[in-house]
């Protein structure tokens, strides 16, 4: 009979910490269905998001930890996730069933690839193995159906709108409702009423994260956003260009003003490598949304360049992080999604402790 007990795996796990929350998974609550079996020891390590880069290590880390307990011959890591949402108490807005999170991706201004970041970085989520939904609530531009190959209008099952479905993303676009060739000329009241309906009027299956793609500036949609729903947080786009550097500022202060956390911000189209030479240029610069993070005490969640093939699918509604998702382009997508993630976990977390001290 194993002289190993729960208690002594468990003090000998507690080496394994989570790098972004930085507790160790047993105080965590991380451990879950510890079983010991002779000389057999099985349990499963829950993280907070299946995005975490660093879960290989982990389970590694755990799986040497336990293998030098005397006695031990085989040691059994399952890895799984639970997306935990954010509870803020600056909202009053009621939480949608079943959506966890809400991501509003915006922009202090146009033309900085905000809606190929969000597009991008849902599917990124989603290839990463969490559950996501993605809202179109850039009324005025709704290009998400075209970056993700949809062309079906939204259903219904006879009670709600039923959303569309491409890349494991569940959709819903003013684009679906609305001539293509017609503008949208609406004044608030009328925007407040399609935000509202996309997220309490629609079907949503359960979902860890929900992107919503925001207009570019600092207009009604945000405001009806924060009033409808309550937001996990805001990633703010912007180019390394002064101009949109300055509009981003202000698109950080609009949304601490709404009092959304800001999740940190994305550089776009940070630097251009000719296919040819491999020269780098910097086309619009470099550096800045780093640096204008750092004065802005926010996070920097990474640069993406500019990439042909970026453009190419955007237009034929294969988003890169699938059409190569070996380039390097690809990678730094899916690099913006983890810490994205990474980011989430840490304010559900704040959020949770924050609680349990009231």
């Amino acid at each position: 009979m194993s002289s190993i007990t729960e208690s002594i795996v468990l003090d000998a796990l507690r080496v394994v910490t989570d790098p972004d929350l930085g507790r160790d998974i047993v105080s965590l609550g991380f451990v879950k269905n510890l079983s010991i079996k002779d000389s057999l020891v099985s349990f499963t390590i829950e993280l907070t998001t299946p995005a975490c880069p660093a879960k290989d290590q982990m389970r590694d880390q755990a799986e040497a930890a336990v293998a030098k307990l005397s006695g031990i011959s085989k040691v059994d890591v399952n890895m799984t996730a639970s997306v935990r949402p954010v509870v803020s108490p600056e909202s009053s807005a009621a939480p949608i069933p079943g959506i966890k999170n809400i991501i509003a991706v915006g922009a202090g201004k146009g033309g900085v690839g905000k809606t190929t970041v969000a597009v991008n970085l849902a599917v990124a989520l989603s290839q990463r193995g969490g559950r996501v939904g993605m809202i179109d609530a850039d009324v005025y531009g709704p290009n998400v159906p075209i970056m993700l190959g949809l062309e079906s209008q939204l259903s219904s099952d006879g009670k709600k709108i039923v959303p569309a479905k491409k890349h494991g993303v569940q959709v819903v676009s003013m684009g679906f409702l609305a001539d293509s060739n017609a503008p949208i000329i609406w004044r608030g009241p009328m925007l407040h009423g399609i935000v509202k309906q996309f997220f309490k009027d629609v079907r949503w299956d359960e979902l860890d994260y929900l992107v919503v793609d925001m207009p570019p500036g600092t207009g009604d949609v945000a405001l009806s956003l924060s009033q409808t729903v309550p937001v996990a947080g805001a990633i703010v786009v912007t180019t390394p260009q002064k101009v949109s550097l300055a509009d981003s500022r202000r698109a950080v202060a609009m949304y601490r003003k709404l009092k959304v956390p800001i999740l940190g911000i994305i550089e776009n189209m940070s630097s251009y490598v000719c296919n040819n030479c491999n020269h780098e240029s910097n086309i619009f610069g470099k550096g800045g949304g780093e640096i204008v993070a750092a004065e802005l005490d926010v996070p920097f969640l990474g640069q993406i360049p500019i990439y042909e093939p970026i453009r190419v699918g955007s237009d034929s509604g294969l988003p890169i992080v699938l059409m190569e998702s070996d380039s390097s382009a690809a990678r730094a997508f899916m690099q913006v999604s983890e810490r994205a993630a990474a980011q989430i976990s840490i304010a559900s977390y704040e959020s949770i402790e924050s609680a349990k001290q009231v």
